[in-house]
């Protein structure tokens, strides 16, 4: 359970975080914000170690985070939300910055850092710190989210803030940087997949900074980019359990012709099932209009994987079934009849859609994708179940 701690009223205590204490809350994400000092050593010059294994790489370089405030774009009038603050640089900034920070924190031996070294500022009120897991935390309202994140939970993270209702203005995140490149990648690009669609379907997506590996400590073994998440606000008019069926689906062999893709039977065999089930439930388009901001959930999974490789041949049936999972209802398989009217009616949605039997996922944009799952609903075919 979430515990929002009243900074204004700690009382800092001697000597540091022991040895048994630290052994004790150990952080399954770690925290990655807090920048060492310039006699900072393993312990980050805090008293504190900090474990690679957790994701615990703290930021070193203060012109680093000089520029993330920079680029940030924060108002004197902004709450901002930090998440992982780790031993605080970045939040002293922040707070000198905008008009309040709210942190969420999960390793108890940086909430007690963070609350003594607040607590001997003037930003102490300015300050509301939750200790606790992000994912499972209600977040509260805020105006702009700051943060060098766990690299662990980063797209599970970004899907839960694009989530967050009311909309914010802008996430300012420091991520992994294959993981940023595939954030902000374009059709075409060799690192445009499922997490890219998903992703710019709901926001503006912009790289903004480099940082290297060096200007952590411990070092991490990859480099690390800094970008910024615009919401789409209203968010587009579209099931995003549907939404997320399809793109599954299709980037499951994302160099695969979507005709041979939808000849599949295990593809056919799950159109098949959902028909029958939304058929069931009377369920249609004022289903699917009703629903239209729903289905969210689905999309916190998007993390890249299933992104097929242009080098394989056509995947069988099991691959295919694999790539399906999760994507609409379990049952048998569908009778060859059933199968023939199914293909032909999809490769038909191909066809008249705009000659999509020969495109590929990996050129396709988000315009596409859309226009294929209206397509592709008007005819009854659903990938949800």
């Amino acid at each position: 359970m979430p515990r929002t701690l009243n900074t204004s009223a700690f009382l800092s205590a001697k000597g540091g975080v022991s040895k048994n204490h630290a052994k004790k809350n150990k952080s399954p994400y770690g925290s990655n914000a807090g920048v060492a000092g310039p006699q900072a050593g393993a312990s980050g010059g805090h008293g504190i170690e900090f474990h690679k294994s957790k994701g615990q790489h703290i930021l070193k370089n203060p012109l680093v985070v000089q520029s993330i405030i920079q680029k940030s774009g924060i108002k004197p009038t902004d709450t901002v939300l930090e998440i992982g603050p780790g031993t605080g640089n970045l939040t002293m900034q922040l707070l000198e910055t905008c008009a309040r920070v709210v942190a969420i924190e999960l390793d108890t031996r940086m909430v007690l850092e963070l609350q003594r070294r607040v607590a001997a500022s003037p930003y102490a009120s300015k300050l509301t710190l939750i200790s606790g897991d992000v994912l499972r935390t209600e977040l509260p309202y805020f105006d702009l989210c700051v943060a060098n994140i766990p690299y662990q939970i980063s797209s599970p993270l970004i899907f839960k803030l694009l989530a967050h209702r009311p909309a914010f203005r802008a996430a300012v995140l420091m991520v992994q940087r294959e993981f940023a490149m595939r954030l902000v990648a374009k059709p075409g690009e060799s690192l445009y997949c499922r997490l890219s669609a998903n992703t710019q379907l709901l926001a503006r997506c912009s790289h903004l900074l480099k940082v290297g590996k060096n200007n952590f400590r411990p070092p991490p073994k990859v480099d690390s980019s800094v970008v910024r998440i615009e919401p789409r606000n209203p968010p587009p008019p579209v099931n995003f359990t549907e939404w997320d069926g399809l793109v599954r689906l299709c980037f499951s062999r994302k160099n695969r012709t979507l005709g041979a893709i939808f000849k599949t039977n295990a593809v056919l065999d799950l159109l098949v099932r959902n028909a029958k089930l939304v058929q069931a439930l009377g369920l249609g388009k004022a289903n699917n209009a009703s629903n239209a901001t729903s289905g969210l959930e689905a999309m916190m999974a998007a993390d890249g994987d299933g992104d097929g490789d242009e080098g394989m041949a056509a995947a069988d049936d099991e691959e295919m079934a694999e790539a399906t999972t999760g994507t609409g209802s379990k049952g048998g398989k569908a009778s060859k009849e059933e199968r023939d009217q199914v293909r032909e009616k999809a490769i038909r949605v191909l066809h008249s859609a705009g000659n999509y039997e020969d495109k590929r996922s990996a050129k396709l944009s988000n315009e596409d994708f859309l226009a294929l799952l209206a397509a592709f609903n008007a005819e009854g075919l659903h990938f949800s179940g």
